[in-house]
């Protein structure tokens, strides 16, 4: 009977062992599709060009992206696939071909240790306040700083968790937007420094190549209250004396529980060689209406007006310097 007994305890700790093995892997499927409608208010709906920044540049019905996440982990590793379609991943993945044309993001993770990870593969960008999906951002066009910096990069980053409040990641890339292989010999660095929620961000390529060359970046934001929030971006490029700068408020008030609207106000303009270079005040009004736990309708009037600069048409055909458009779009994350 002893035996007998001793067998089934043993049996017992080996499949609770093995449960607890098993429930350490995780296989976790997420990601979000978005559709939408854009009507331009002082120019014909076939103006071109539109805005000038990424994604969202179709007038009448248009389709964003659908993107599926899928992530693993077991242990201290895990990995991460991210496939886009649509025009928003085609544009944000460069579409260079069939298959990178549909990856956004692919990477695998290590935690060293409980304050440190280091990521091996594809991820998007630490740079900027806005990102490619447009489920985590608030407004649903996109910035000019966020439109001119990369989108994402290939290499090795390092994140450190120095505090509980201060961390730091170190990077090391094909330069800028080089989404397969640095065909130059060419190599980009980056770094990140946080402190409760604040950001300063690094980079730099040789700038050649259409490299970006060095950008110095501020992303962050405070709470002013319960239901009034305060996002800030600032940044500054240059490659060999030239390049842009640009900063954006991003005020944003939760009138409900299900309803926010927030104003996204942008300085946008470029230096170097020349006077007079063009410059651009871009204001975004959004609202936020949360219908479902998992759809977002998102309501958006835009005006953008430039200095020194006509790069649009008004409804008669003539050069413009400013373009106002309406907007509707629909979000569905999972």
């Amino acid at each position: 009977m002893k035996k007998i007994i001793l067998a089934f305890l043993l049996i017992s700790s080996i499949n609770v062992i093995a449960q607890e093995e098993e429930s350490k892997k995780k296989l976790s499927i997420s990601g979000s599709v978005d559709a939408y409608y854009q009507t331009y208010l002082t120019a014909p709906d076939n103006q071109s060009p539109a805005f000038g920044t990424a994604f969202a540049d179709q007038a009448g019905f248009a389709i964003g992206m659908a993107n599926v996440i899928a992530s693993y982990e077991s242990g201290k590793v895990g990995a991460v696939l991210d496939l886009v379609t649509g025009p928003r991943g085609a544009g944000a993945t460069f579409n260079s071909d069939i298959i990178d044309g549909i990856v956004n993001q692919a990477y695998v993770y290590w935690n060293v240790s409980e304050g440190t990870t280091l990521t091996f593969g594809r991820w998007n960008t630490f740079l900027g306040y806005e990102v490619i999906a447009p489920a985590a951002n608030f407004n649903y066009s996109c910035s000019y700083l966020f439109s001119s910096g990369p989108f994402s990069h290939v290499g090795l980053k390092a994140d450190f968790a120095l505090s509980d409040d201060v961390s730091l990641m170190l990077a090391i890339t094909n330069p800028w937007d080089t989404n397969n292989i640095s065909t130059t010999g060419e190599y980009a660095l980056g770094a990140q420094l946080g402190y409760s929620g604040q950001y300063l961000n690094l980079y730099y390529d040789s700038g050649n190549n259409g490299g970006l060359g060095f950008e110095i970046d501020y992303t962050g934001g405070f709470d002013l209250s319960d239901d009034f929030f305060l996002g800030i971006n600032a940044a500054y490029n240059d490659n060999d004396g030239s390049g842009f700068y640009g900063a954006a408020l991003y005020p944003q008030l939760a009138a409900s529980d299900s309803f926010s609207l927030g104003l996204r106000g942008e300085m946008f303009g470029f230096h170097g060689d020349g006077d007079d270079l063009p410059n651009v005040l871009g204001l975004t009004l959004t609202g936020s209406l949360v219908v479902e736990d998992n759809l977002i309708i998102k309501p958006e009037i835009r005006l953008d007006s430039w200095s020194n600069s006509m790069p649009y048409f008004d409804n008669d055909g003539a050069p413009s310097d400013n373009l106002a458009a309406a907007t509707i779009a629909a979000i569905v994350s999972f």
